[in-house]
């Protein structure tokens, strides 16, 4: 799923993606101005008058620890976000677009951006003469294994090309329980190739793991799945 007939830019221009990552940067600042004045307000409550403190107090404070953690939540998906933006040089809603498909579909932030680096080198428009289409380079028929009726429309679509392809990289995973390298060249050769090699005592390997797999963090390799949707 790597070879490319068509090269287009990322959608939004330059302007677009410096002020979108400005954008995010203030709803950081803000976020961590929320968590920090939250934190203080559990770390020494209000004084209020014992009996309604004995009423409200604990689902106050209940309150504000949900409050707490959603936010930090928050602030740590918008400066990871902007952290693989700056180092895969793309735009912040591209860069939002892998983060949270990746998440939802159990794998990784980092793997999903490093295949879609690999497969597509970021373009959107991207498509091979092999018949594999988009960010992630998925074929009608891998697409339709999981959305019935599946078009090409449907593959130039990113968020749906995103979330097939990690879904598809994530049942490769479970299908070689676990094994990354082996569910990686299998992405790229295909399952019943790469079972058969290695059935025949051959060694399935192409160097496409190497590639997918170069400056991955040892975490990510031991690790390449997540729950969905964390």
């Amino acid at each position: 799923m790597s070879t490319h007939s068509e090269d287009t830019r990322p959608g939004p221009g330059l302007v677009r993606g410096i002020l979108t990552g400005f954008g995010l940067l203030a709803v950081v600042s803000i976020l961590l101005g929320v968590a920090t004045g939250l934190a203080r307000r559990l770390a020494s409550p209000l004084p209020v008058a014992p009996a309604v403190h004995a009423a409200v107090g604990p689902a106050a404070e209940s309150h504000a620890r949900d409050e707490l953690a959603a936010t930090r939540k928050q602030v740590d998906r918008a400066t990871r976000v902007l952290a693989f933006a700056t180092r895969f040089s793309i735009p912040v809603d591209l860069s939002a677009a892998i983060f949270d498909a990746a998440l939802a579909e159990g794998i990784t932030p980092e793997l999903g951006y490093r295949l879609v680096q690999v497969e597509s080198r970021f373009l959107r428009g991207a498509a091979s003469n092999r018949g594999a289409f988009g960010l992630t380079q998925v074929r009608l028929p891998t697409a339709r294994s999981y959305l019935p009726g599946a078009t090409e429309s449907d593959l130039r679509d990113r968020d749906t090309n995103l979330r097939l392809g990690f879904r598809y990289l994530r049942d490769l995973l479970r299908r070689f329980d676990g094994d990354l390298e082996l569910a990686l060249v299998a992405y790229n050769r295909g399952p019943t190739l790469v079972d058969s090699i290695a059935t025949s005592g051959g060694d399935p390997m192409n160097g496409y793991a190497d590639m997918v797999l170069a400056g991955v963090r040892p975490s990510t390799r031991a690790k390449p799945t997540v729950r969905r949707g964390s």
